[in-house]
């Protein structure tokens, strides 16, 4: 991003650890190397008397030096401007600025402004202040935009070096009558007050931002012709058309689309159209993709089996197989022409066993494994149970002591009732007893009933 807030004392930027000076300014946007720097002029030829100058975003200007001044790049300067005179940073002098010039369409004519003096520390000192000022006057100027009621979007501000004028950028989709919208400001902020409509790219261009790609945006950094892109575009490169991936930080399509389009171009005049069908006697091939670094069509048969592989060709044989279908021949099967794809070796050197690098790591919850060391109660009415009685220790768990008569008997059977030590047999009681068969068990006699 651009440092142009990291000035210090005497005008020198405190930044990129050079003892206060930005020799190369690889920070800025839109910055342009100089590789003329260290070649020397010509004897007799003079020094070109015009610089750019670069101000806040990627907004920059030249300017004619008068008075015989000696410019540098990085030094702050203070031009001329209407009204009063602005404040800005010397990016680029010598001979490459009339290569800016002729591209940026700018004539060297009288009617340049000129370089008025090396910035003073009073100049400087307006200058932070204005720049601190702009975010604030930004928010406020929103509030009052939608206070109008007007549907527009103010995305910077810009305070003149001394603080006379400032210029507000804002989108809008429509045409926005602002006029009162400028009189409360002229009211709020008690300066002179310029309103200037960019489009959504120019907006991107000014604010900076960092990509999908994970560089910074194309527009803040290098590119200043915006040409138009349109889905074309995607659909030449074989990208899915999801708006998702190929839009910008601007909303509007990625101009990095237009990059290689020239090339995928060039390289598909040599393949066949995709609407050209093979015919075999096994049945139709239609075209399902097309491989331009590999050079290879892949087709797949209509014969009404679901799942059927893709077949691999190259381009020779599918020119070919054309070429016979259409002199009337037919080829019996298209695996005949079919070509082996290897494999894309991935690089095993790490590997995320663990998954620790993964983002959604934390996203689904982990499920509870069950307690199975927990024992559940059995025959004993559900609820939570008091908290006297929870850190109490369970008395059912103590070991009971072994039984001296011997183990019990399991089971269904009869369970012995004489005496083990004289040896005698247990007798029959109740219906196990076979005498007892057949009789009816009296009735219980009530009982008395309680005194009082």
């Amino acid at each position: 991003m651009g440092c142009s807030n990291c000035g210090s004392g005497g005008g020198l930027p405190g930044g990129c650890k050079n003892n206060g000076n930005c020799g190369t300014g690889g920070c800025n946007k839109l910055d342009v190397f100089d590789w003329l720097s260290g070649v020397e002029l010509a004897p007799g030829q003079k020094k070109y008397d015009v610089i750019e100058v670069r101000f806040k975003g990627t907004r920059k200007g030249f300017f004619r030096i008068s008075g015989g001044l000696d410019l540098h790049v990085g030094e702050v300067i203070a031009v001329e401007s209407s009204p009063g005179y602005d404040v800005g940073v010397v990016s680029l002098t010598g001979e490459l600025v009339k290569v800016q010039m002729k591209k940026k369409k700018v004539q060297d004519t009288i009617e340049l402004k000129k370089v008025l003096r090396k910035a003073t520390e009073e100049d400087i000192t307006i200058w932070q202040e204005a720049r601190q000022l702009e975010h604030e006057t930004m928010h406020t100027a929103r509030v009052l935009a939608k206070g109008v009621g007007l549907s527009m979007k103010i995305s910077d501000v810009e305070y003149q070096g001394d603080k006379k004028k400032a210029t507000f950028f804002y989108t809008a989709e429509d045409r926005v009558d602002f006029r009162e919208l400028i009189r409360k400001m002229a009211d709020s902020f008690k300066t002179r007050i310029e309103m200037r409509q960019i489009g959504a790219r120019q907006e991107s261009a000014r604010l900076g931002g960092i990509g999908s790609c994970g560089r910074e945006l194309c527009c803040s950094t290098w590119l200043t012709d915006f040409r138009s892109v349109s889905t074309s575009a995607a659909r030449y490169q074989q990208l899915s058309l999801n708006p998702q991936k190929l839009a910008g930080q601007c909303g509007k399509l990625k101009c990095c689309l237009n990059y290689e389009l020239d090339m995928y171009m060039e390289a598909v005049k040599d393949f066949p159209s995709p609407n050209i069908k093979l015919h075999t006697k096994k049945g139709v091939a239609y075209h399902l993709k097309t491989d331009i670094f590999k050079r290879l069509v892949y087709y797949v048969y209509d014969d009404g089996v679901a799942g059927n592989a893709p077949l691999a060709l190259d381009l020779k044989s599918v020119n070919e197989i054309i070429a016979a279908n259409k002199s009337g021949e037919k080829f019996d099967d298209l695996k005949d022409f079919e070509v082996e794809v290897s494999p894309v070796e991935e690089d095993t050197d790490y590997l995320n066993v663990v998954g620790q690098d993964s983002l959604t790591r934390f996203d689904t919850k982990k499920k509870r494994k069950p307690n199975r060391n927990k024992r559940k109660p059995s025959g004993k009415p559900s609820g939570n149970k008091p908290a006297e009685n929870r850190n109490k220790p369970n008395q059912n768990n103590k070991r009971r002591k072994p039984n001296p008569k011997g183990p019990k008997p399991r089971g269904n059977g009869p369970k012995p009732s004489g005496n083990p030590k004289s040896g005698t047999a247990p007798e029959a009681k109740g219906n196990n007893n076979p005498e007892n068969k057949g009789k009816k068990r009296p009735p219980r006699k009530p009982r008395p009933p309680k005194k009082d």
